[in-house]
């Protein structure tokens, strides 16, 4: 987990700087330093001095940073800004010049998160469902949470918000479960259903798998908790269940929950292993687990033929997915100013973060989460705290507006008030990762 986290954090803090020192070059502004992380108190890991530039690595993994010449930054050198303005100071530059130094790392956060969710699709995914596909056919199968909505075994789901769209897997997206429209065509007739805006909720504890999909569901053991009551009983990893105590599910919170039911009491799992159907009877623990973790994903055999992508698919759905994590984001932010979620329950920190990589390497899972984490990067860093690239994109708009330039003084006291905001946010969310981790 500590790898991934490292690695992850590492590409998107280098090419987030990258995007500043850039864009500062190109409008011929000194660049004193380029570090990944932060050499607080001057201890550095790593150092080379290339040109007017010192690049290096920092020991304290919360970032990183470029150290512009001539501006307030988190290195508070106030030395340097007590001197008389050079024309190679990031002071001496036009507004508009400055306000795309500032933007240039969100910038590149942005054509990052873009490039790898693109990558993702035409590289490990490799093809899509097609929901005209999924119209001429069987139409959906409809789970717990879909059939709570109105949904209904069947149905074809012909728009969102009103908007037609092409691929299938679009229907499960988070501008859906944050609240939409669906226009569903049902025994030939067109009928609107809604999806409440905090659908979300249910689908994050459950799995998106609960709510619908194209095909039946098939539920694969995908690990096998060494010691635990199924690897006692003898089920593998590989194994496929079919029903419990003889009865099918039909959605993921359906298997847990049946599991769940039988807390310190035996089940017997309907299990499909290599074309041969047995009937294994396990122990369920007193807090209701059996010790595997399941793999929930349609069956193969629906029929439907799949489209690969292109380079400029893949481009044109990626982009729209990044934009999507965007948007979720903002949304999700939203809700716990408005007090609908709490921040305890929302915020992570770098051990909550880690703990989604996973504690094995799996690489299409890494890119998936560090260009989701990209486009979160770009979000927060343009959210308008002093301290933060929104916070100076603010008070360039606000010069640029009203011809009017802050002083350095001002500057100065706005940074150290949003370092303590960030310092405040920091403790918050590593506090709250030990609580939820290991104190809970």
């Amino acid at each position: 987990m500590a790898a991934q986290l490292i690695l992850g954090l590492s590409i998107l803090v280098t090419l987030h700087e990258l995007g500043h020192f850039l864009a500062a070059r190109a409008f011929g502004i000194k660049v004193e330093k380029f570090f990944l992380f932060f050499d607080a108190w001057g201890v550095k890991l790593f150092s080379i001095k290339r040109g007017e530039t010192e690049y290096g690595i920092g020991w304290l993994p919360l970032g990183g940073y470029v150290k512009i010449a001539g501006m307030i930054d988190e290195s508070m050198d106030t030395d340097q800004m007590a001197s008389e303005p050079q024309p190679w100071e990031f002071r001496s530059k036009p507004a508009w010049q400055r306000l795309i130094v500032m933007i240039g790392g969100v910038t590149m956060n942005v054509i990052l998160g873009i490039a790898i969710f693109s990558f993702t699709l035409l590289h490990y995914k490799g093809e899509y469902l097609p929901n005209d596909a999924v119209l001429n056919g069987k139409g959906i199968y409809v789970y717990q949470h879909g059939r709570e909505i109105g949904l209904q075994d069947g149905d074809k789901i012909i728009a969102i918000n009103g908007k037609p769209f092409e691929r299938f897997d679009d229907a499960l997206s988070s501008r859906v479960l944050f609240g939409a429209t669906l226009s569903v065509e049902r025994n030939k007739q067109t009928l609107e259903v809604e999806v409440p805006d905090n659908f979300y909720r249910q689908i994050s504890k459950s799995g998106k798998w609960s709510f619908f999909g194209y095909a039946p569901l098939q539920f694969e053991i995908g690990t096998v908790v060494p010691g635990k009551e199924a690897e006692k009983a003898g089920l593998k990893k590989g194994d496929i269940i079919t029903a419990i105590n003889g009865t099918a599910f039909a959605g993921n919170d359906e298997l847990t929950g049946k599991i769940q039911a039988s807390k310190g009491k035996s089940i017997v799992f309907t299990v499909l292993r290599n074309r041969e159907t047995l009937q294994i009877t396990s122990q369920v623990s007193k807090e209701g687990k059996i010790g595997v973790g399941f793999d929930v994903y349609p069956m193969k055999n629906h029929g439907y033929a799949m489209v690969p992508f292109t380079v400029g698919s893949a481009l044109s759905f990626g982009t729209s997915d990044a934009v999507e994590a965007l948007v979720s984001n903002a949304k999700g932010l939203s809700k716990i100013f408005t007090g609908e979620e709490k921040a305890t329950d929302s915020v992570l920190g770098p051990i909550g973060i880690a703990t989604i990589y996973g504690g094995e390497f799996n690489w299409p899972r890494f890119w998936s989460i560090t260009g989701l984490l990209s486009m979160v990067l770009a979000f927060m860093n343009m959210l308008p705290i002093p301290a933060l690239d929104g916070g100076h994109v603010i008070f360039l708009l606000l010069e640029s507006i009203f011809r009017v330039k802050f002083s350095e003084k001002v500057m100065e006291r706005a940074q150290v008030a949003g370092m303590v905001i960030l310092m405040a946010l920091l403790v918050f969310a590593i506090g709250n990762d030990v609580w939820k981790h290991f104190l809970n």
